[in-house]
This record gives structure tokens, sequence and C-alpha cells, in this order.
């Protein structure tokens, strides 16, 4: 069966998300180091680097998840979660998941014992909520941002992974995405419903656009962690 044409509103939110990319890229360009580089060593520029998505699987099938990374044209799916294994939805445990990938010619990285939204760190949690501010100054975090770098860098198009549908209501965006922001790496969030957000966009819909007049804001997971949750944000 021949593969169905994107949309003319999928081909608009993948420019969308694109011409995000080249203006986050532009902003940070002139205070990196990228312009110091021999020009056989210089990275292909900013216009021609996808952002890096992210997804949660939340609602969907396999089938539909699956669907969704190929509209989306993903090759590399990077697995965040924490524990990587669902009670509610087993053919998204790391290894089903990995099979139904991997059968659609994505390929599949766990990432979750770096990237996850439940660190095992006592360090990490104020009052036993995961606070996000100090999972960002560790370094185990630090080498996992510093990976997601390379991949934008070397214009692979991944997304990001987790169980919750909602980007705004996720650490893929209150914890990742405000670091890779944060560097200057653009961030394309496909929602519950399929739309393409750039990461302003999401956390404008957190805080119902309502801007921190004393800096810029602090985010939490939503719930107090038991040891591992199985289900994570």
């Amino acid at each position: 069966m021949a593969a169905r044409a994107p949309s003319k509103t999928r081909i608009f939110q993948l420019r969308r998300c694109d011409e995000a990319a080249r203006v986050a890229r532009a902003g940070a360009f002139m205070t990196s180091q990228e312009s110091e580089l021999p020009s056989s060593q210089a990275p292909a520029s900013a216009g021609e680097r996808p952002p890096l998505h992210t997804i949660g699987y939340g609602a969907r099938s396999i089938g539909e998840f699956v669907a969704t990374l190929k509209a989306n044209r993903i090759d590399y799916l990077i697995d965040v979660r924490t524990a990587p294994y669902s009670k509610f939805k087993p053919e998204f445990s790391k290894e089903l998941l990995q099979h139904h990938i991997e059968r659609a010619g994505i390929r599949y990285i766990f990432m979750g014992d770096i990237l996850g939204g439940q660190p095992k760190d006592p360090a990490c949690h104020t009052d036993g909520k995961v606070d996000y501010d100090k999972v960002r100054a560790q370094p185990f975090f630090q080498a996992g941002i510093d990976r997601l770098k390379t991949a934008f860098e070397q214009q692979r198009r991944a997304a990001l992974m987790c169980s919750e549908g909602r980007p705004e209501q996720c650490h893929r965006s209150k914890l990742i995405g405000e670091a890779l922001a944060a560097a200057g790496i653009p961030v394309c969030h496909i929602d519950e419903g399929g739309q393409l957000l750039t990461q302003t966009q999401v956390i404008d819909r957190l805080t119902q656009g309502q801007m921190d007049l004393f800096g810029p804001s602090s985010f939490t997971s939503r719930k107090r962690y038991a040891p591992l949750d199985s289900e994570e944000e």
C-alpha cells in the first residue's frame, strides 16, 4: 500500500518547527564557538538542521504511535522514561516497543538513566517532588543534554519519548525542553492530538501565558513519587 502524502496542514506544521529551528539557532550562533572552527570542521548551516522532537504515547495505540513518528519523519526514538515499562500499556514496555519501532525502520535508544524524570539521587528532590532546577545541575543530566546537542549537530531526526501525551505536563518540556532551549537547541513537541508546538508554545500552555515577573519559571514534577513509579511524567 502506497504511503499517504503529507497533508497541507502537516507540511505547514513541519515548516513552522523548522523555522523555529532557524530562529533559535541564529540567536545562539554568534556566541558559540562554532564560528571559530576551521571550515573543514564546521557543521552544516542552521537552516539545514531539523529541531529535536518530543512525543508521549498517552492514549495512542502502538500502531498510532508508530504512524505519528513516520508522519513526522523520525529516524531515532530516544526513550527518556526512568523506568521504561508500562503496566497499563505493556506494548510500550522497552522490549516490545523496541521490536515495533525497529520493524518500522526507526532506531530505539534508551536514555532514561540520565534524562529520566525520576532520578534516584535524593539531591534532585524538594519536598518529595522532583526539582527540575536541581536535576539540570547534575553532571549525569548535563551529559545527556550534550548527547542531544550532538544529535542536533549531526542533523538526526530524533524524538524524545515519554508516557504523558500532553507535552506541557511532562518532564520532556519542563526539564529537557527548557535545558535545550537555554542551549539554543530548538525543540518541536508533538502533542496528544498530533499538533506540532514549539517549546515556547508548550510553556505558554503550562503557565497559561502568564510570564514570571521575577525571572525564569522553575518547574517540578506534578506529584510526589514513590521510588520508580512505573508511569512517569
